[in-house]
């Protein structure tokens, strides 16, 4: 699914993240920096050591923000680790709309034209997909809209039938589509 927003657009599709052909893909990253499994462990795995030895030298990055490193291996330049909140520790969607945010802030001071998001802590988080999927797709149209932005795509690019469908689905209730 493609939602149009002037020149620029969101693009939902199934996929994985670690191919993307954006210039910056976002890790859901936990707070000590360190990529484990899924999302994480696909980027380790296929960006080469040199991204983890990036987040060891940063060491840490507190909940709702979102540091930068180089991508190592990957088809991408840049990762983003945005720190998403575990489902249970309180203020969980307003850590969420920040880790968002603040991948989007870093994409644009680094005039990046293209970025490409997952599904932030809906894995090993336990963050409930659907409730991610409205938060992240708000903040990301309402981004798109100022015309002084320079991020010409976003894509959240989803693992899985079940999660691309609520992303669509939630683009289509939010009439965005």
């Amino acid at each position: 699914m493609i939602i149009n927003i002037g020149e620029k657009e969101i693009r939902i599709v199934q996929g994985d993240i670690t191919e993307t052909d954006c210039q910056l893909l976002v890790n859901p990253a936990n707070s000590d920096l360190i990529l484990g499994g899924g999302v994480a462990g696909a980027i380790r795995k296929k960006g080469g050591p040199s991204i983890q030895e990036a987040c060891n030298k940063i060491g840490h990055c507190p909940v709702g923000e979102a540091v930068l490193t180089l991508a190592g291996d990957l088809k991408a330049n840049y990762v983003v680790h945005a720190v998403g909140p575990r489902l249970g520790e309180g203020e969980e969607d307003t850590k969420l709309q920040n880790a968002t945010l603040n991948s989007l802030k870093i994409a644009e001071e680094e005039r990046i034209l293209s970025i490409a998001f997952p599904a932030i802590s809906t894995g090993i988080f336990g963050f409930p997909i659907d409730r991610c999927a409205n938060i992240m797709l708000e903040i990301v149209h309402d981004f798109l809209k100022n015309e002084l932005i320079q991020l010409m795509r976003v894509d959240f690019i989803l693992f899985d039938q079940k999660a691309l469908n609520i992303f669509i689905e939630t683009a289509k209730r939010e009439k965005m589509a």
